[in-house]
């Protein structure tokens, strides 16, 4: 169907970017009738309809305040955007050749410091005179720092600027003594290793996963040339010498040195851990890291008691001899999930982020609870819809609390009903680098990639199933000695390769 349009009504629309802007109501509407051109005798009523409308830009969401970051850290911690801008490049400068005096007949010493001064400027190894150049401005640079473990500072603190290049040393006369501007030092910044650094709704720079690792996110601005400023008649013949003659005042905006780059970067934090322990809220979790590592978390009988991720060290395998300190692993002790976080209940799922670099997850169920199996399964459901791929990964299962003796009853026939939840079949396929996995994903990554959904019990199977009481200290080296033979499964399967 074809639309007209008459001469004298007007209809515009703004474009824009959809992806930043979204339109804004209505703001006016008008309808306005007007008569065309009579053509064979007949007369038909148009109508033009005028349409208003304006843009707004979505805002960001505003920076937390210092008391809201004390009393809700957990928020905060493991994402953030800073601004940050290199130095500008130092000046350079517009000189002019020293006055030459007429040749007298007495050549005095004077007259001979004045001809070693002329044979000594600064030349190129074509003869060609070297003026001085502003300094280079700082670069910023961000590096993983060990002593670091989350972002909260970036939110007192959100620009960093480098400082700019000095100007080159000369008092407007070309001579021996001139110097280049000093370059300005590079900005370092130090993050928690695991951050990973992207443009702001942009790609992505680098993944800081190990200490020492760095990234140049802004470069500083160059330093500005000198001119020499030559008399019209005097110009040719000093051109032989050095390229940097001004012409005109145009010749002028070359002696400024170049503005540093700004950029706005989202800095996205994930633990580094080989295994991450879940389990709904007073599963024991915290204190399964206490009994194992030398970590101190918060330990209550109160749910959501942590509220940040807890890391701690397990000594290796002893029985590996000299290989005992390359089986250490690094343990994740993660918020509790409940049902319907994924709605944002609770504390939410966006700390499941931290479980991308894991290879080995440990469900850490409460043996004693109402119905393990139905908790098993809520954690479970949980990980599938925030991201199915985190069930494809190995694991072990350590059901807690069999010293109540209603737990203690019940714990083979749990074993056995958790062991059904699976299937035999393996991907060995399955993304155990996930430092591989946190490059492909763009910028919404805590979102689940596009892929066939499966129900749970179409996952694999559980390496292990283990009852332990950790305040009893209950099984817990046959605990220790699943979570190491499960290690050695998941370096099996990356030795293996796809």
């Amino acid at each position: 169907m074809l639309s007209l349009v008459p001469p004298n009504c007007s209809l515009s629309f703004i474009n824009g970017n959809f992806e930043k802007e979204s339109w804004a109501a209505l703001s006016a509407f008008t309808w306005q009738p007007f008569l065309p051109h009579r053509k064979r005798n007949t007369c038909r009523n148009y109508g033009c309809y005028s349409l208003k409308s304006a843009l707004s830009k979505v805002k960001d969401p505003p920076s937390p305040t210092p008391e809201t970051l004390v009393k809700e850290p957990h928020k905060y911690f493991d994402q953030v955007v800073i601004t940050v801008r290199a130095g500008d490049g130092g000046h350079g400068a517009i000189l002019s050749m020293p006055t030459q005096r007429a040749p007298t007949k007495s050549r005095g010493k004077f007259e001979k410091n004045r001809r070693k001064e002329k044979s000594s400027y600064k030349r190129d190894f074509d003869g060609s005179l070297i003026l001085p150049m502003g300094g280079h401005g700082g670069d910023i640079v961000i590096y993983a720092d060990e002593s670091k473990d989350s972002l909260l500072e970036f939110h007192k603190k959100s620009r960093y600027s480098a400082k700019r290049g000095g100007n080159a040393d000369a008092m407007g006369v070309l001579t021996s003594q001139l110097h280049n501007g000093l370059a300005a030092p590079s900005l370092r910044i130090p993050v928690p290793p695991g951050t990973v650094v992207k443009h702001k709704r942009g790609k992505l720079l680098a993944d800081l996963a190990h200490p020492g690792d760095e990234v140049l996110v802004a470069r500083g601005g160059q330093g500005g040339i000198s001119l020499l400023e030559i008399p019209e008649h005097k110009r040719k013949r000093t051109t032989a010498l050095t390229t940097n003659v001004m012409r005109d005042d145009s010749d002028k905006v070359l002696v400024l040195g170049q503005p540093g780059e700004e950029v706005s970067l989202q800095l996205i934090l994930r633990v580094v851990a080989d295994v991450g322990l879940v389990g709904l809220p007073n599963a024991g979790k915290s204190t399964l890291l206490a009994a194992i590592t030398l970590a101190k978390p918060d330990i209550a009988d109160y749910p959501f008691t942590t509220l940040m991720p807890n890391l701690g060290r397990l000594d290796g395998d002893p029985s590996l001899g000299a290989g005992e300190f390359l089986s250490e692993a690094t343990l994740a002790d993660l918020p509790g999930l409940i049902e319907g976080a994924h709605l944002g209940k609770g504390l939410g799922r966006n700390f499941l982020r931290h479980l991308r670099r894991t290879r080995l997850l440990v469900h850490v169920v409460d043996a004693a609870a109402e119905d393990p199996v139905s908790d098993y399964r809520t954690v479970k459901e949980e990980l599938r819809m925030y991201n199915p791929n985190y069930l494809e990964r190995p694991y072990i299962v350590v059901l807690n609390k069999i010293d109540i003796p209603e737990a203690m009853d019940r714990l083979p026939s749990l074993k056995e009903e958790i062991w059904r939840i699976g299937s035999n079949k393996i991907d060995m396929q399955t993304d155990a680098n996930s430092e591989t996995a946190a490059f492909s994903m763009s910028n919404d990554e805590d979102k689940a990639v596009d892929q066939k959904v499966k129900e749970i019990e179409a996952y694999p199977r559980p390496l292990a199933v283990v009852g332990v009481s950790v305040l009893r200290h209950i099984n817990i080296s046959e605990m220790l000695e699943a979570i190491r033979a499960a290690l050695r499964h998941c370096q099996d399967i990356s030795s293996a390769g796809p």
